[in-house]
């Protein structure tokens, strides 16, 4: 089935606010059969007093509380609206953070029963002061938050795949999110601190650990093209050797353009079949 399985909205702080309602129009012009909303779940209060880095990192990094009634009326008004030209799922992209599990499963429990797929991402880790630091933000964050571990690649590997490790064991209970995002977006600057290289014995054990893991817990992995077109990454996630990993392990990956604009919609879909990536 031709689909988009990761998607945002005119809700998302840090998109181009285009209306999901032009998105899904797009959608049906290249002949998808599913689609689905996956905008950033609201990040708790709380979770501005351990972050640090670039304020906007966490003022921009999902949709406020305060507009997610209005996110759900619009999700499901273009849900019926479109129902016979294109089935739309409602969900989140939700932010694992570590010490919030419990504001993140209640949160869950309240809205899950209205969503039909989410996604689980690490935009979030611990870096600097022991504070959260975002990953993906911009490189100048990156480098600030996460020096101590860039003294070699391996070594934010293995940082990011213990936290990748904490977010699929974390207890997020009966509405848990199903896919779990963008895995290697640890990667999203590897042009600019020379992190392309593979991953090694220690890193690849852990990968096929976590891997192994989301098979036992039949969930998805997020095949996730947007880095492609990412200035310094230029790559899709979660990269060659994952994918090879989760083949061999049967791990359904649903391609996603991760799209937070019109034209991103559908983008790099063909690569798929043509470079043999799922």
């Amino acid at each position: 089935m031709l689909l988009d399985g990761h998607t945002h909205t005119e809700f998302c702080p840090h998109g181009s606010g285009e209306p999901a309602e032009k998105m899904v129009l797009r959608a049906i012009q290249l002949g998808m059969k599913k689609y689905c909303i996956t905008d950033h779940a609201p990040l708790p209060n709380d979770f501005k007093n351990v972050y640090a880095g670039n304020p906007a990192g966490f003022s921009t990094g999902a949709m406020s509380l305060t507009d997610l009634p209005y996110y759900m009326k619009e999700a499901k008004r273009l849900q019926d609206k479109y129902k016979s030209e294109l089935k739309i799922s409602i969900g989140f992209e939700v932010d694992y953070l570590e010490r919030f599990e419990d504001w993140t499963r209640d949160f869950l429990n309240e809205y899950g029963p209205q969503t039909q797929e989410s996604i689980l991402s690490v935009h979030f880790m611990e870096g600097k002061g022991h504070k959260q630091w975002c990953i993906d933000y911009d490189t100048d964050t990156y480098l600030e938050g996460f020096e101590q571990y860039l003294d070699n690649p391996q070594h934010i590997f293995n940082h990011y795949y213990e936290t990748v490790k904490k977010s699929i064991e974390a207890d997020l209970g009966d509405y848990r999110p199903q896919r779990i995002g963008h895995m290697s977006l640890v990667k999203k600057f590897q042009d600019y601190f020379h992190l392309n290289e593979e991953y090694d014995e220690l890193n690849q054990h852990l990968i096929i650990e976590i891997l192994k893991e989301i098979k036992n817990q039949n969930r998805e992995l997020d095949l996730n093209l947007s880095g492609l077109y990412k200035p310094f990454c230029n790559d899709f996630y979660p990269g060659k050797q994952i994918i090879q990993i989760a083949k061999k392990l049967e791990i359904p990956m649903i391609y996603g353009s991760d799209a937070h604009n019109i034209m991103a919609v559908g983008r790099g879909q063909h690569l798929i079949a043509s470079a043999d990536l799922a």
